[in-house]
């Protein structure tokens, strides 16, 4: 009998997300496999962890590892590029991570009778037209846009998970994430909230697209894992698909005037074009969350910001 609650597989586990995931697994006693292939994953994400001896990392794309000799319990599917800088760079590879990464994890828990996870995003739910998005909204999304790659992929990967479950009754949680921000972020993945501090960080202008009045609700990553840690502990009868977000709405000239206060910035605001099917407005609708895994956020964006600001303070300085 394993002293260990649980093997857990994450992938992406040296992501953003994933980094942040695979350091509260093994605090609460788990072992951990990181699987991850490095495209947008970072070692230094991982790299206080390496000497665990209930770590494991195993570099390997999703697409298409060798999963035969593993056997675990449960596991977390979050690899694929997450900010268009990264997915559009290479939209082949980023439909595939999510198609066949989701067939592979599938299996994998198919064949082990594990709990699994997919992280889905709310790009599923495209330029929405109803406002707040809940669970039950379909979406309003462009299939052969420059940001397809990603949101039909995901909404695909959404498919074969529950075509999974009613085929194989494979234990699946769905999670659809709204804009999450803080430490281990990637400076130079072209979301706002990176964008906006790095160039106050370093007294650049302001990167604004559009007139700034498009709206993103912003989830610190602690409220993020906490969802994650919540769903996954749920009984099998309850799948999702989940919003978790941060409800709280703000334009990206409030997002930038925020950033500009917290880094005492002498920074500009310059506006640009806003990118071909950028959403107008983007906001969870939480009740689900609220009441089947007892979750929201408890991190307001100024307390998320001063601590992301903090980050991306210490990496651009040991960037000197």
């Amino acid at each position: 009998m394993s002293l260990f609650k649980k093997k857990i597989l994450v992938t992406g586990g040296a992501g953003f997300l994933g980094s942040h995931l695979c350091e509260r697994l093994l605090n609460e006693g788990n072992e951990v496999i990181c699987l991850d292939n490095y495209f947008t994953g970072n070692r230094k994400n991982i790299a206080h962890l390496i000497d665990n001896p209930y770590f494991d990392v195993v570099r390997a794309n999703v697409a298409s590892p060798d999963t035969a000799y593993l056997e675990v319990d449960e596991i977390y599917n979050l690899a694929c590029p997450a900010s268009p800088i990264h997915y559009q760079f290479d939209p082949v590879q980023t439909t595939k991570t999510s198609v066949m990464g989701a067939i592979n994890m599938l299996d994998l828990a198919y064949r082990t009778k594990a709990k699994i996870m997919q992280a889905s995003t709310s790009e599923i739910y495209g330029d929405p037209d109803v406002h707040p998005q809940p669970e039950s909204y379909w979406g309003n999304v462009n299939t052969i846009g420059y940001r397809s790659c990603y949101d039909e992929g995901k909404r695909c990967a959404e498919t074969l998970f529950f075509d999974y479950k009613r085929q194989y009754d494979v234990d699946i949680k769905v999670v659809r994430i709204f804009n999450t921000y803080g430490p281990n972020m990637h400076p130079n993945d072209g979301r706002v909230v990176s964008n906006f501090i790095v160039q106050a960080l370093k007294g650049e202008d302001i990167t604004i697209y559009g007139d700034g009045s498009q709206t993103r609700s912003f989830c610190y990553v602690d409220d993020l894992i906490e969802g994650f840690i919540r769903i996954m502990a749920t009984p099998k009868g309850v799948t999702g698909p989940i919003n978790i977000g941060n409800p709280g709405e703000f334009t990206m000239i409030e997002l930038a005037e925020q950033v500009l206060e917290l880094t005492n910035s002498s920074s500009k605001l310059v506006y640009r074009d806003l990118p071909s099917d950028d959403p107008k407005q983007r906001q969870p609708d939480i009740t689900r969350a609220k009441a089947e895994l007892g979750w929201e956020p408890t991190i307001n964006l100024r307390s998320g910001l001063t601590k992301t600001i903090a980050y991306f303070d210490s990496v651009l300085k040991a960037e000197k």
